[in-house]
Order: C-alpha cells, then structure tokens, then sequence
C-alpha cells in the first residue's frame, strides 16, 4: 500500500491530573485513528498498521500511564486509564473517533465508550473479554538491571521476544520501559466482570480474537458479540498479540471495518 504518513511519526505528551501522558502521532491527512496498547507495550506497536492503513487514518498511539514515555503516577485504577485516554482525545479536541485496543488497552476502550460516549464513534478491541481473569506475577522475576542490551535479553529469556520495543539504556544499565510491579497492580485492577461496560455502548464494534489466544475464549467472544448490537467477531490464527504475529491480516480486518463506517 502506498502511504504518505511518516515512517517517524512525531512524539507529543499532554497532562492529564498530573501526570505526563507521551503519545505517538503518525499523521496524515485521514480520520483520526486513537490506539491502546496492552501491558508491556508501548505506542510503537502500532507502527505497522498505521502504515497499512495509510492516508486513510491517521493513527494515534498513546504510551498508557507506566509505560513508555508517559509517566509512572501510583494510580493503576480503571477510571485512571479511562482518563487518560479521554484527556489525549480532548487534548487533539478529537471526538466521534474510534479507539482501537489490545488487551488491557481494549478493556479501556470499551470503557471509554460507555463512561465518555461523546468520544467514542467505533470500536476496534484485540483479543480481551468483558470477564477478565489473568496473572502477571511471573513477570516480577524478570531483570530490573543489566550491564548490555545483549545480557538483558538473555536474562529475560522467552519473553525478550515479546520485550525488545521496551528495552531501554539507563544511567545504571538496561532494563524495561515499565516496572513488573506496576503491570500486576494494573493487572488486579483490570481483572473482574466488565459486561455492564462492553454492552453499555452501541457504536459499530470489531472484536477480534487470535484463534490460539489464551486470554479470550471462543464460547466468550461469541457471546460478546451476540450480546452486544453492532458487533463483529473475526477469529484469526494467532496467539493473544494478533497485531504482531499476522500484521497483515490484522489491518486488513480493521481496513474492512473502517471502510464500512
């Protein structure tokens, strides 16, 4: 696909109670486009589909509270998350958009809609149920410190595959753009029933699950969209980060629910 947008997308922050929020704006001339990562993650995960999308969207990727750029504040709450992600949209004076989500950044999109409705035109949420049920505990062994880039990665193991856009150098070595003890405080935060919040909305909805996830179930997803008007269930063979294992299958799911609003 041709596209115009920058391959280096310009880095931009706002405030919001307090803290410094960093989000990644990858330009062009298309309908704004704002997308949640999932824990571990950053705004640049969503390089490629903002690519894949082109000059029809103009894809902003936001660096969610304790990840990234954006700030470490001690508040891992949903309300904090779903403020966040409000201030961004208020900030850019953007509203009717769609909000695309990963994980624990689909959770917080379909909570912006029901709790900021105005905001929210459509939703795009990646492989995150509206019951959620996870441990992140295994991540508090990982290294806060290592003397090379090469040995951080060794000492993480098989996750350093899914870690290398949050590997950063620090004044005192290298380690990770987060602190595992955030992610599973997020995480106890994010674990519950959310129905009331997923069927609270009723703008067109993509939900996509990777047919491998652990993470969201078939029989759950089906009933997610069932419940909920205006939602489509697309299934594709992946694990629990649909957008990076197949990339262009991804996009080309969201091209055909974007093309269709």
């Amino acid at each position: 696909m041709t596209s115009t947008i920058s391959s280096e997308p310009k880095r931009a922050a706002t405030m919001a109670a307090g803290h410094r929020l960093s989000y990644l704006d990858f330009g062009g001339p298309g309908r704004p486009l704002l997308a949640l990562h999932g824990h571990f993650g950053e705004g640049r995960t969503f390089t490629h589909l903002a690519w894949e999308l082109g000059d029809s969207w103009r894809v902003i990727a936001l660096d969610q509270r304790g990840h990234g750029r954006s700030d470490r504040p001690s508040d891992f709450s949903r309300a904090g998350y779903v403020e966040d992600a409000a201030a961004v949209l208020d900030h850019l004076r953007i509203d009717d958009t769609v909000v695309l989500g990963h994980s624990l950044g689909g959770v917080n999109a379909y909570q912006l809609a029901a709790r900021r409705p105005g905001l929210v035109g459509a939703l795009i949420v990646e492989d995150i149920g509206a019951e959620v049920d996870d441990d992140l505990s295994f991540s508090l062994s990982w290294p806060h410190r290592a003397p090379t880039r090469a040995a951080l990665l060794e000492e993480l193991g098989p996750s350093a595959s899914y870690l290398t856009d949050a590997v950063r150098e620090y004044v005192d070595g290298w380690g990770l753009a987060f602190d595992p003890k955030d992610m599973n405080v997020s995480q106890q935060h994010l674990n519950g029933d959310h129905w009331d919040d997923w069927l609270a909305s009723n703008c067109p909805a993509l939900l996509i699950r990777g047919s491998r996830s652990t993470v969201l179930s078939t029989e759950q997803a089906k009933d997610m969209a069932a419940r909920r008007p205006r939602t489509r269930l697309v299934e594709l063979p992946a694990g629990h980060t649909v957008h990076e294992t197949v990339p262009v299958e991804f996009a080309a799911a969201i091209r055909e629910f974007l093309s269709a609003l």
